[in-house]
């Protein structure tokens, strides 16, 4: 309790170009290795890179998306180290002039909203893959990867503990599928995090020694691995230790992190202007036509659900997380406009297909129920055809591709029992059959009407119109 945690993250997106960042090799995963490594990609001599513009689209796109300054001249450089699968001997990357500039994220914690700022966006190019696991004595050396598109994302050390990182990372990853500039597949390494991480005295504003860690590949990792390293930090300053500043890597297996190498200063790298890349110029009119493709965005469409469509901050808010979900709604409040409220529709999003979606591992926009399909179904629960609990077995159905509601609830035979006639004969033989709920009733025990009415609904095997059940009933034990 006497130590505060800071945490900044460092995030790199593939961006979803089908070539990379400056040579016309194709970017798609799984191939065989070395089969998408172009000469410019394996640093042949001679060979000049060229820069992609879909790529500077995209970093434009994020740019508008969270607020930042988008430089209207930015600078390639080369960073400087050598590693096997860095075939060049340096990465060409951005430094002192990124195309992006500032801008904001906001996350939501236990104690509400809070807004964590960005340093920067900056291009840049992958490196290759080692390969171990092939090879007795040796390692091997992928290039498929070598020249990839990557936003480099850099967050301010606004977090203060890892379920912060963690719910910024989130936000991060939803909006970066949102405007469409990467795929978000955290088992492909198309969105990789490296934490940097240090602890101080609480009330002290001068930061810590960080530590960075590298390459945390799921949501659950990340948190687990800025748990880990910064109880250590905490246990080797509490024994009058220092922390090191260098790169760690998380061990899931053993849960703990270790060092990896001395971390460098970005002097290390001898940083300095790509010679054989122009500066990027980005024009006002460019960024202009960006802005015109740019989608509602996650902020924007919560207040107008909130403000036009009257739904609760919770419901706004799981409905933006990501764009897949929020065009499913937008879908079926359209198609359903004189059926059900956006409240209705809501409640079913955010409740039955949500389950479903999270047990299966979808986004919305793979649901195999579509937003016509659950129109259908809303309009047999309005039209009092099927009662809630039995549309529940319907949409369970339409899941598993049994057809739509009307098909399922033919051939099942669940169309809701209205008739007035049968359902007093059914409640009748209930009160018969229980007077001992029916005595309790009477006396004033509310409960023993729910138990009437739960008998009523397990006699007609749910189909019986709940509303005209509680009217007979009543009806009956007052008469």
């Amino acid at each position: 309790m006497n130590w505060e945690i800071v945490i900044g993250l460092e995030t790199h997106a593939q961006l979803s170009t089908r070539s990379k960042m400056f040579s016309g090799a194709a970017t798609a995963f799984g191939a065989a290795p070395n089969t998408q490594a172009s000469a410019v990609d394996i640093a042949l001599p001679g060979v000049l890179p060229v820069a992609n513009k879909g790529a500077v689209e995209r970093a434009i796109r994020f740019g508008l998306a969270v607020g930042a300054t988008i430089h209207r001249t930015s600078i390639f450089a080369r960073k400087n180290y050598f590693y096997p699968d860095l075939p060049k001997g340096y990465q060409i990357s951005q430094y002192e002039a990124p195309i992006v500039q500032g801008g904001a994220i906001t996350i939501l914690t236990a104690s509400g909203e809070k807004t964590i700022q960005l340093t920067r966006a900056h291009l840049e190019e992958d490196a290759g893959k080692l390969l171990h696991d092939d090879f007795h004595g040796m390692s091997g050396i992928d290039f498929n990867r070598a020249g990839v598109p990557l936003l480099e994302i850099v967050s301010e050390p606004d977090m203060r503990s890892a379920a912060e990182a963690v719910a910024y990372a989130r936000a991060l990853h939803s909006l970066v599928r949102w405007i469409d500039i990467c795929d978000g597949n955290m088992q492909e390494g198309s969105f990789r995090c490296d934490a940097n991480v240090s602890v101080r005295p609480r009330g002290e504003t001068k930061l810590g020694t960080r530590c960075e860690i590298k390459n945390l590949n799921s949501f659950r990792f990340l948190e687990r691995a800025i748990e880990y390293e910064a109880r250590r930090q905490i246990e080797v300053l509490g024994g009058g230790g220092r922390i090191v500043q260098e790169t760690r890597l998380y061990d899931p297996d053993r849960d703990e992190t270790r060092s990896m190498r001395t971390k460098e200063d970005a002097h290390d790298y001898r940083y300095f202007p790509d010679p054989d890349l122009l500066p990027l110029a980005v024009s006002e009119q460019w960024i202009g036509e960006v802005r015109l493709r740019m989608p509602e965005l996650p902020q924007a469409k919560r207040a107008r659900y909130q403000a036009q469509l009257g739904l609760p901050a919770y419901d706004a808010i799981t409905l933006t997380l990501t764009r897949g979900m929020a065009e499913y709604f937008d879908q079926t409040v359209a198609s359903a406009a004189s059926i059900a409220s956006p409240k209705e529709v809501a409640n079913w999003l955010t409740g039955d297909l949500s389950a479903k979606l999270n047990e299966t591992g979808k986004d919305a926009s793979e649901s195999p129920v579509s937003p016509t399909q659950l129109t259908g179904l809303l309009a047999r629960i309005h039209d009092g055809t099927i009662s809630g609990k039995i549309a529940k077995e319907v949409f369970d159905a339409m899941w598993a591709g049994e057809g739509n509601a009307d098909a399922i609830i033919a051939r099942k035979g669940l169309r809701q029992i209205s008739d007035a006639g049968a359902l007093e004969t059914i409640v009748a033989e209930v009160l018969a059959a229980n007077p001992k709920q029916v005595e309790d009733y009477r006396a004033g025990r509310e409960k023993a009407f729910n138990s009437l009415v739960g008998q009523v609904m397990k006699a007609t095997k749910g189909k019986a119109n709940p509303a005209q059940v509680n009217e007979l009933l009543r009806k009956k034990l007052t008469g």
